[in-house]
């Protein structure tokens, strides 16, 4: 007994030296791939939505440092003109504005579509970013699941009203925030607002499936017109959409290294939205600032079809 417990204190003493030289490995590889491009893009149009924390904040800030004009579509303006003002004083790029856009609310969706498309004569990229993760049940201002609701659906509609611009502006690009979680994730068509049955972690995983889906949709449709769409992964990274995951915050306080900062998290956005090797890259995944592993689900066409014929009906709109 003597032994057992001198064993477990040895351990307890030598762990924290163990994690101390083994962590700054652990840290690199958590961190992941960095955007290497140096393109610049003065005289480019850029909206991001959900660009006032997070990555979202961190990928307009580099975009803003290449000379971009960019503009933060948020929900909450107060933390958008915040987040607009920061990065006008570290970049020193006057350009960047911040927008309203609730993408819980179509009606808010197609003010900023109709406010933009009357304000600005070109959009060269789009990098749809905001999300929602892991929230209890509840429904948009249309009646939709909240996480089907706005990580995809909103994301949809925004597209479908800024395709034109962005085919008008082209060579153009749009960039979906999707997750490795999508791997977890099922279009369930007979049950897609989880009314039957519901599970807050599926629910993001699906959608985040959905991302991946629309991504394979839409660039086989965006064929031929200069306009390309690709998704990502940013990695798990500490921001505000992980406020329903505890285990996160555990983390972040306990071994914080096992975690990606959001400029990090950032980095895979930044590549897909600039990187001269992607020009005429569409429809892939990304992870680390490389192609990453699709599931079979998202590479299925016929369920990409499908999700796209639903997704017009639910949102009353003719996308041919």
């Amino acid at each position: 007994m003597l032994g057992f417990l001198g064993s477990v204190l040895a351990l307890s003493a030598t762990l924290p030296l163990l994690i101390f030289l083994v962590a700054p490995y652990i840290r690199k590889f958590i961190a992941g791939g960095m955007c290497k491009s140096t393109a610049k893009l003065n005289g480019k149009v850029v909206v991001i939505t959900g660009a006032n924390t997070g990555i979202g904040k961190e990928t307009a800030r580099d975009l803003a440092g290449r000379g971009a004009r960019v503009i933060l579509a948020c929900r909450d303006m107060a933390k958008a003109e915040a987040a607009a003002c920061e990065i006008r004083s570290t970049t020193g790029n006057e350009q960047v504005i911040a927008k309203k856009l609730d993408l819980a609310d179509t009606k808010s969706i197609r003010e900023f579509a109709e406010d933009f498309l009357k304000e600005e004569k070109a959009l060269h990229i789009l990098i749809n970013n905001a999300g929602v993760m892991l929230c209890p049940y509840s429904k948009t201002a249309d009646g939709f699941e909240m996480h089907l609701g706005v990580n995809h659906l909103g994301h949809f509609l925004l597209t479908f009203l800024l395709i034109e611009r962005l085919k008008q502006s082209s060579p153009a690009r749009i960039v979906n925030v999707s997750s490795l979680a999508h791997h977890g994730g099922r279009i369930r068509f007979h049950d897609l607002q989880g009314e039957k049955c519901y599970n807050r972690g599926l629910a993001y995983c699906h959608s985040k499936l959905a991302n991946i889906l629309f991504t394979r949709e839409l660039a086989r449709r965006l064929q031929g017109t200069g306009v390309i769409v690709n998704a990502l992964h940013p990695g798990t990274v500490y921001s505000e959409l992980t406020r329903h995951l505890s285990i996160v915050d555990t983390l972040r306080k306990c071994i914080p290294f096992l975690l990606k900062t959001p400029v990090e998290g950032a980095q895979t956005s930044v590549y897909c939205a600039v990187a001269e090797e992607l020009e005429s890259v569409s429809g892939q995944y990304f992870s680390d600032c490389k192609p990453a592993y699709v599931s079979p689900q998202g590479r299925n066409d016929e369920t990409a079809k499908q999700l796209w014929k639903v997704s017009c009906e639910l949102l009353g709109i003719l996308w041919d």
